[in-house]
């Protein structure tokens, strides 16, 4: 309506014009003339007349040439707005999508995220959506394909569909299949926070404490974990390493994995204790007994004080005084007693083994020095005593079973 009123207005004035110019022609006696020439034929008019047609002509031409773009255009107009319309359906449609997802209609989420994906502004979104809708109502081959779908959206340095493919593994207890993913996650950004958590998390479900010995750093470095429970993973993590080992029954598998522990954990009194008892299973607790004496003197442990004593060794005597300096230092360890009581009658010194674990059994009665004594006693002859002994042993450790028994029930 406007482009016909600016022509309308155009035209008039042009018409204003050619009136104004023929009267001051007429008024001159001079009308003028135009005379055209093409070939045998020509056309001769007034000036004014030919100023009208100009000037008509021109906005015919023109709103031709006018007509004609908006018809090209036209098409891809109407394209521009379908996928307009598109767009904004699918816009609502992920904010239905979403809210249905919170609902818990996970079934209806997925099938208007998946009908509008392809339309949105944001694919990805509707996809990832998609999976974890189909993942809570147990479709998994429709998780993967939505999974895939969002993969073809997104680039290659983009982990967020990763971090979602590894989650949903997760919560599914698939463990292996997470790890490959947030492995190959991790080699694009070795320090991203939530890899590592998730990482961190996968390898302690399944056991692979080699695994997570080798993230360990990460963590740490990262502040993944607070210090006090990086220092609990890392025992845990090599307590088990250890262990592992231990099973082994190799000295050469100990030894690996012992050298292979940072030295600020190996001074931890239980994860030394675990590669000391190893060494013994395997017959190589003499080669560890200086280690062993010295980790006493660094701290006292009535743990490491007993696998001392269990250590067979060529040289009891040895041992036994090795230990006896210790309790110019702790006279008063029932531990340590009873610990002398058992060297003393591995070297066969009946005398001294009867009277350390005697004073051991006066500070604090136990199974183990009951038994020892009833030992000492067989070994002397006096079997009516020795009798006595074992069956205070076995009094005591039926006793603390039934205590034991009877805490877990409360």
């Amino acid at each position: 309506m406007k482009n016909l009123i600016y022509f309308l207005g155009s035209l008039l004035c042009a018409v204003a014009v050619a009136f104004l110019l023929h009267n001051w022609l007429s008024a001159n006696n001079d009308p003028g003339y135009v005379l055209i020439g093409f070939g045998h034929w020509s056309l001769e008019t007034s000036l004014t007349v030919f100023a009208v047609a100009l000037v008509i002509g021109f906005f015919l031409l023109y709103n031709f040439f006018r007509l004609l773009g908006v018809l090209i255009r036209m098409p891809g107009q109407l394209s521009k707005r379908r996928r307009s319309v598109k767009f904004n359906r699918s816009q609502e449609a992920l904010i239905a999508g979403l809210v249905d997802a919170a609902d818990g209609n996970w079934e209806s989420a997925e099938k208007i995220l998946i009908k509008h994906a392809a339309n949105s502004g944001a694919p990805l979104l509707h996809y990832l959506t998609a999976a974890r809708a189909a993942q809570s109502r147990g479709a998994l081959d429709k998780r993967d394909e939505y999974l895939k779908k969002a993969a073809e959206q997104s680039s290659d340095t983009n982990i967020t569909v990763g971090l979602t493919q590894a989650e949903l593994h997760m919560s599914e207890q698939q463990f292996e299949q997470a790890l490959e993913t947030l492995g190959k996650l991790h080699s694009i950004n070795p320090g991203h926070a939530r890899v590592l958590k998730m990482m961190h998390q996968a390898y302690q479900h399944i056991g692979d404490w080699e695994g997570l010995s080798k993230l360990l750093p990460s963590l740490q470095q990262n502040k993944i974990l607070m210090e006090a429970e990086v220092k609990l993973l890392e025992t845990q993590t090599f307590s088990r390493l250890l262990k592992q080992a231990a099973e082994q029954g190799e000295q050469q598998a100990i030894e690996t994995c012992w050298e292979g522990i940072p030295d600020h954990v190996k001074i931890i009194p239980g994860i030394a204790n675990i590669y000391f008892a190893a060494m013994i299973s395997v017959g190589a607790g003499i080669s560890v007994e200086n280690a062993m004496i010295k980790q006493l003197s660094r701290h006292w442990d009535d743990t490491l004080l007993m696998l001392f004593a269990s250590i067979e060794t060529g040289d009891v005597a040895k041992q036994l005084q090795t230990a006896e300096k210790w309790l110019a230092v702790y006279p008063g360890d029932s531990v340590l007693l009873r610990v002398l009581g058992k060297l003393a009658l591995k070297s066969e010194q009946m005398e001294k083994a009867e009277q350390y674990l005697l004073k051991s059994s006066n500070i604090e009665v136990s199974v183990d020095a009951y038994q020892l004594l009833g030992e000492v006693l067989f070994v002397k002859g006096e079997k009516d005593k020795a009798c006595d002994y074992f069956k205070r042993a076995l009094e005591l450790a039926s006793s603390e079973v039934v205590n034991r028994a009877e805490s877990i029930s409360g």
